[in-house]
This record gives C-alpha cells, sequence and structure tokens, in this order.
C-alpha cells in the first residue's frame, strides 16, 4: 500500500485542477491529502473550492512584494507551516524560486506537448490559440518537475490530443483538459511510490 501523499497546491484562478485532485481523492484513485491551496490572487474561485472542502488557504499576492525572491520565500513559509511531500502546481501563474530542500519535489502541468507552445507568458487560452493558429495537427498536456525557469523542468507525463479542423481555443481546452485530468494525478501517484528518477533532463519510471 502507497503511503498517504501529502499535496501543497499553489493556483491563481478557477481551481479546476484542484477540484480534479479533490475528485479523484473522494473517488479513492488518488490517495493523497491537500494540505494547504496558497493562491497568487485574492480573488481566486480555486480559494473556495478549497474551503468547501476544510482545506487551508493562503493569499500570497506578487504584487505585495518587492520582487521575485521575496514572493518565492513568502510561499516557501507558508508551504513550511505543513508538511509537505509534494508541491503541485495547479494553474499558478507567477515563477516561484524553489528552494534546495523542495527541489525535485514540484510539479507542474503545462496544457501543451513542452517543448511547444510554452514558456513565459503562455497558459491557458494562449496556448491554445497558438496551436490553433500554427495549424498544429496534435496538442495535449505534459507533466513535468519544475525548476526555476517557466516550462523548463524534466517531463515526466504527456497524453496528446488531435486538433480538429473546427476546433476553437475553448473546444481544444476541454479536449486537453480531460488528459490533464488523467494524467496529472497518474503523475502524482508514481511519485508517491517512488517511481520517478530524475536523471539530467530525463526521467525514468522505475517499474514496481
Amino acid at each position: 500500500m502507497i503511503k498517504k501523499i501529502n499535496l501543497g497546491v499553489l493556483i491563481s484562478g478557477s481551481g479546476n485542477t484542484l477540484q480534479n485532485f479533490l475528485d479523484q481523492i473522494e473517488q479513492g484513485k488518488l490517495n493523497a491529502a491537500i494540505q494547504v491551496a496558497i493562491s497568487g490572487k485574492p480573488n481566486a474561485a480555486g480559494l473556495d473550492k478549497a474551503r468547501k472542502h476544510g482545506i487551508p488557504t493562503s493569499v500570497v499576492s506578487y504584487s505585495n512584494h518587492s520582487d521575485i525572491d521575496a514572493f518565492s520565500q513568502a510561499i516557501t513559509n507558508e508551504l513550511d507551516k505543513y508538511p509537505i511531500d509534494l508541491i503541485t502546481f495547479a494553474g499558478f501563474m507567477h515563477l516561484y524560486k524553489i528552494p534546495d530542500k523542495y527541489k525535485g519535489r514540484v510539479m507542474n502541468i503545462h496544457p501543451g506537448l513542452i517543448p511547444a507552445f510554452c514558456g513565459h507568458n503562455y497558459y491557458g487560452r494562449k496556448v491554445h490559440e497558438s496551436v490553433i493558429n500554427y495549424g498544429a495537427k496534435v496538442s495535449g498536456c505534459t507533466v513535468h518537475f519544475a525548476d526555476n525557469v517557466y516550462d523548463n523542468g524534466p517531463i515526466i507525463i504527456q497524453r496528446t490530443v488531435p486538433v480538429l479542423d473546427d476546433d476553437t481555443p475553448n473546444s481544444l481546452a476541454a479536449r486537453v483538459f480531460q488528459e490533464e485530468c488523467e494524467a496529472y494525478p497518474e503523475a502524482i501517484r508514481l511519485f508517491a511510490a517512488g517511481r520517478l528518477k530524475i536523471e539530467g533532463r530525463k526521467v525514468r519510471i522505475l517499474k514496481p
């Protein structure tokens, strides 16, 4: 039996990824406990989702800090209040400078196939618009270990979807999100089981 993993979840908006975690936990598919949800925005709808489930919340606004280092330290200070095994970015829009103690213990999901359509200012709808405008035939999602560069860390899981001729950003986003809902929990389960080994830019998934 894999031990329950304690998550810290960083959000900025709707909290749809957070809600997926909660659904998976309630359905017995993800053996995890969300210790805290931290938002970079005080009005993020995801905060309400967390509170409805009795999850402690915190707001760390970038505008209230002098620079990225002070902002990141404030986030770390909040995380340190809880027993966190893994930090998960769930639509978190800011760069978080990861301290040494959390390196290799921070995951992100991107609504595109890294290294395409990713990096600073590539998020959410902007990714799907770019994919469609470029004429790409496939898109998907990428779960990766986060480092201190946007969408840069080693890739854990990628799942693909077709880009249809009549797709809109919204229709493509919905199809990609369905894959996100499977890929992210799977990556967390692999981490909890000790089956992810970072080897430079690559992540080796070890056999159970």
